[in-house]
């Protein structure tokens, strides 16, 4: 150790040595101007702040932006992309290296804007902004107009001034910064305020969109290549004319407005038509549709004169058919009546029938032969006995002179012979009583046989609109003419369907017997 040099230079500690180097590499540089080439950029970190190098053919340099300067610069890095950095240059101790802290970033030159343009251009286009089938057609006469430009300057006058020279239209002018680090802000919510102005009212919605702004250089006209402009105009709800710069300056605007126009002049012209020329050109459609409209005339007017001709007279037209048709009536009425005639014929042959096969006409026959029977019995008794009587008395005056024992004989044959009467009397009145107990009881089944004491019991006959009658469910056509007679009168009915229930218990045999007596009645 004793053989090493020994210095008077004070020692410094590492802190030290790179404050020191930090103070002369800021008093000697401060803020710079720096080419390059962006290099290793992966975009802003999770706290806002950007790294990347800024590099050339043989050197390279750190660079970092902090947040607060990310957010307002115009041009954001990119990777490979040539730009001039404005900054300080510092140094970072802790890695012992030199820095710059960019505080302004621009494009190298034109060739690196128009890259950026074109590489912009392309992804905007994959997203599907610039497609044709998203493009609106422009209204035909405009109700109201609105333009998004600056309020200082001879375009918007220019614009005026064409409007009120072709159509004077309603103008709403949404005042804007066409340059600047703020420009592409205020253009897009200029689009976006517009596109939600309520349709009625004072400060109703415009038909139109008009961004325009005069010529420049292309970095005048960057505003319009911004994103945020681009995706505002494609996704505006109203139609939107581009008419930035001149004819030969091109932005991403133009792609994604439904129609660019080369100037504002030429946009203002687009929008409206010459109402002078509208005018005019209404007056001819108008004349032309006038006679149209009598040429049209005139030849409906001899096609009907012709139609007229050709046709026939009424009479002759419809002569024929009148006839035909009384003739018809004719042959209707008389079938009509033949028909009536026939139907009641038919009903009083079939009333008679039914009339015959009643009960109560069988029973007033029954009676009426019981009482002839019983009639034909009294005068046959009546006679008899007058008879006998005559032929006793007879046989009585014959005996007189008979002997008194022959007399006794015929007495007691008269005797017997009253007494036999007298049987016979009984057994003739008796006979009589059987019959009329007989006649009681068939009197007494044919009224409980009669057709009114069983509809008096709840049930009802069903005929057809001809008068048959219907014994099964069977025999009836949905929507047919039905008539149902009550133990009370007749009533009307139409057919329908109804759905089938079944009984929940079986019948009895009493009501099986009663319910098979009361089906034979029909």
């Amino acid at each position: 150790m004793s053989d090493l040099p020994r210095s008077n230079a004070p020692e410094l500690s590492v802190t030290e040595l790179s404050a020191a180097l930090k103070r002369m590499v800021e008093d000697r540089f401060g803020y710079v101007r720096l080419r390059g080439e962006i290099s290793n950029y992966r975009g802003p970190q999770p706290s806002g702040h950007a790294y990347f190098s800024l590099k050339d053919a043989t050197a390279r340099i750190d660079a970092v932006i902090w947040k607060s300067t990310f957010l307002r610069l115009k041009t954001k890095p990119q990777e490979g992309l040539e730009v001039i950095a404005t900054g300080k240059v510092t140094t970072y101790p802790g890695k012992s290296s030199y820095q710059i802290v960019i505080e302004a970033l621009e494009p190298a030159g034109i060739g690196a804007l128009m890259a950026l343009i074109e590489e912009r251009r392309r992804k905007l286009a994959a997203e599907g902004l610039f497609n044709e089938v998203h493009k609106r057609p422009l209204p035909f006469l405009p109700a109201r107009i609105g333009i998004v430009t600056s309020p200082a300057g001879a375009v918007i006058r220019d614009m005026l001034h064409r409007l009120s020279e072709r159509f004077p239209r309603p103008v709403l002018v949404w005042p804007v910064r066409v340059q600047g680090e703020t420009a592409a802000a205020e253009i897009a919510a200029a689009i976006e305020g517009l596109n939600g102005l309520p349709r009625e009212g004072q400060l109703a919605r415009p038909d139109v969109i008009i961004v325009a702004r005069g010529g420049g250089s292309l970095e005048d006209l960057w505003s319009f290549n911004e994103e945020i402009v681009v995706r505002a105009a494609a996704a505006s709800q109203l139609p939107l004319i581009a008419a930035v710069g001149h004819e030969t300056d091109w932005t991403l605007i133009d792609y994604a407005a439904d129609l660019r126009a080369p100037t504002p002049t030429a946009a203002a012209e687009k929008v409206v038509p010459v109402r002078a020329e509208l005018i005019l050109a209404l007056a001819h459609l108008g004349r032309r549709q006038m006679e149209a409209a009598l040429r049209f005339v005139g030849r409906c007017r001899s096609a009907l004169l012709a139609l007229l001709r050709a046709l026939p007279q009424i009479e002759g037209l419809f002569g024929f058919r009148r006839q035909e048709l009384d003739h018809l009536e004719s042959r209707l009425i008389a079938g009509r009546s033949k028909t009536l005639g026939q139907g009641r014929l038919t009903l009083a042959y079939l009333a008679h029938r039914l009339l015959a096969q009643s009960p109560h006409a069988q029973l007033a026959a029954k009676k009426q032969r019981l009482h002839a029977l019983e009639q034909r019995w009294q005068r046959w008794i009546a006679v008899g006995w007058r008879d006998k009587r005559q032929h006793v008395l007879h046989l009585g005056t014959r005996l007189g002179s008979v002997r008194s024992g022959q007399v006794r004989q015929a007495v007691a044959a008269n005797r017997n012979l009253a007494i036999l009467a007298s049987r016979m009397r009984h057994g003739v009145e008796a006979r009589l009583m059987a019959h009329r107990v007989a006649l009681k009881s068939i009197e007494q089944v044919l009224t409980s046989l009669d057709h009114r004491q069983v509809l008096a019991r709840g049930f009802a006959m069903v005929r057809d609109a001809d008068q048959r009658l219907l014994r099964h469910a069977t025999e009836v056509v949905d929507g047919a003419s039905l008539e149902i007679e009550f133990a009370d009168g007749r009533r009307s009915a139409v057919a329908g369907k109804k759905k089938e229930t079944t009984l929940t218990r079986p019948l009895m045999p009493v009501e099986r017997r009663r319910k098979d007596e009361q089906g034979s009645l029909f």
